[in-house]
């Protein structure tokens, strides 16, 4: 079997079908072609496999070149981006697949099949009930005449087209970068199918035929595929095609050990995206899922990761989606913007999508969303979660609601009506210019003391009184950032529920 040498340039592709959206696994897939091709000094290539009529759609392709693009795995060559070995839309390459066929057919490497499925199915039945160890089609096909078979084919009889597996073939040795060598009994494999009846061609052919006419050196997939692979060996050796290096890795796996799916929650990657995960972290967490460069480090960057990524740390062994490790990776990368990034990227686009301000309209200064940025990143795991925080600073002081535990934790205990009236004294003595998180927290500290309480009993009432609830950043950015007028308005407000 021949394979690529070190000499050869790198060329990975990610072949996926327009069925439906993308996937976990299909976006990890995508990663490690990407990151094997951009360490390598490689070409990255994406190709739409789209010959499944039924369910391929043109909507389907643009949403994975939409997660392609959200994920910032650029690509090479393929849609968009054009190339020397397109088109890269596999139904627009149903003529290749035809020369191809035809072109084995003549050389006596593959052969017209005209067995119907009732003939089949009556020979695979007594292939069974004779209890033969191969039971699959039986080459009925095999030996007739070219010329009658030719013949057959131009007077309109159905027909498929079958590789024809050589009698001498011995094992078919898979060697792959992930699992070592897996062989294969080639006395196990039929004469399958390349071309169908209906004038379409089969998976395993026509992946090998791209695969081939575009130079791909290293298939990086699925170990769903490996199945898949010794027959589509038998057509690269046909087609006299090198054959690339395979890299099957792990399926990923729920927390139950399962197939991911659905009950394990989000599986698309425009589910992650819209749930508030950053495209980084995402990348970050999915490419650690099966690949590790050191065992030790939990934040990869997209530069590290490009540099460094290899096939031998990929693991063999089935990886498992744990969503609080996705979660505390994303914090981690919000965490690492600065005020104005976190700002621009997260807070103000999150304030839009939830329709707190209008679209494309800020409300205030750039100061004000730094200030904010400051006081919510640090309590932020994913990006909507600076809406629920900032909510109380874009509701009306009259219709701010109270949750109902605080206020009896802290409203409605005795001592916090003495609280407020301390704060409300101290508050309104700060002028309007100097109204700042410094200024507010000066006025505020001395009062527990003054009071003779703990400062929770004086400063969670205000806090209850000014958001809602008692859970918000600071008491002197929070205050800073609902502005005096409000802050006094709401204190106001809550002394008439304080004990």
């Amino acid at each position: 079997m021949s394979t690529t040498t070190n000499a050869t340039p790198v060329r990975v592709r990610f072949a996926p079908s327009p069925t439906g959206k993308l996937h976990v696994g299909g976006a990890r897939t995508a990663i490690y072609n990407w990151a094997f091709a951009r360490a390598n000094g490689g070409t990255f290539i994406l190709r739409i496999d789209d010959t499944d009529p039924t369910r391929s759609t043109e909507e389907n392709t643009q949403v994975i070149l939409r997660a392609m693009r959200w994920l910032g795995l650029d690509w090479d060559e393929g849609p968009e981006a054009g190339g020397d070995y397109g088109p890269y839309f596999q139904t627009k390459r149903m003529d290749t697949y035809r020369t191809a066929a035809e072109r084995l057919v003549a050389e006596g490497k593959a052969y017209y099949c005209f067995c119907t499925p009732e003939k089949l199915e009556a020979d695979r039945k007594a292939a069974a009930d004779r209890h033969d160890s191969f039971q699959g089609y039986q080459r009925t096909c095999r030996n007739i005449d070219p010329a009658e078979a030719q013949a057959r084919v131009d007077a309109g009889e159905a027909y498929t087209i079958r590789i024809k597996v050589p009698d001498d073939r011995g094992d078919v040795v898979v060697r792959d970068a992930v699992h070592g060598d897996v062989v294969f009994n080639a006395r196990e494999l039929d004469d399958f199918i390349i071309f169908r009846s209906d004038g379409t061609p089969t998976y395993n052919f026509a992946t090998v035929v791209d695969d081939a006419a575009m130079g791909i050196t290293h298939i990086i997939r699925g170990d769903d595929h490996l199945s898949n692979t010794p027959r589509q060996v038998m057509v690269y050796e046909a087609l006299g095609a090198p054959t690339p290096t395979f890299a099957h890795i792990s399926m990923i796996l729920g927390s139950d050990g399962k197939k991911l799916s659905k009950r394990h929650g989000a599986t698309s990657v425009e589910e992650y995206r819209d749930a508030g995960y950053l495209s980084d972290a995402f990348v970050n967490y999915l490419a650690l899922l099966g690949w590790a460069p050191d065992g030790e480090s939990t934040i990869i960057s997209r530069e590290r990761l490009s540099s460094e990524f290899s096939l031998d740390h990929v693991s063999k062994n089935p990886a498992i989606m744990d969503p609080k490790k996705l979660d505390f990776i994303n914090a981690e990368y919000l965490h690492a913007l600065d005020d104005q990034e976190f700002a621009d990227t997260v807070l103000i686009p999150q304030l839009h999508a939830a329709d707190l301000e209008p679209a494309g309209e800020c409300l205030h200064d750039a100061d004000w969303y730094d200030l904010l940025a400051a006081a919510l990143k640090p309590r932020t795991t994913l990006s909507p979660d600076v809406v629920r925080q900032a909510r109380f600073l874009y509701v009306a002081d009259d219709e701010l609601e109270y949750d109902e535990k605080s206020v009896k934790k802290w409203l409605a205990k005795q001592g916090a009506r003495a609280a407020l009236d301390a704060a409300d004294v101290a508050l309104e003595a700060i002028a309007q210019d100097d109204w700042t998180a410094e200024k507010i927290e000066a006025a505020l500290d001395p009062l527990p003391e003054q009071l003779g309480m703990g400062k929770g009993k004086v400063f969670q009432p205000v806090r209850v009184a000014c958001v809602g609830n008692a859970v918000s950043p600071g008491i002197g950015e929070t205050l800073a950032l609902l502005g005096r007028d409000h802050t006094l308005a709401r204190i106001a407000r809550a002394k008439e529920l304080a004990a």
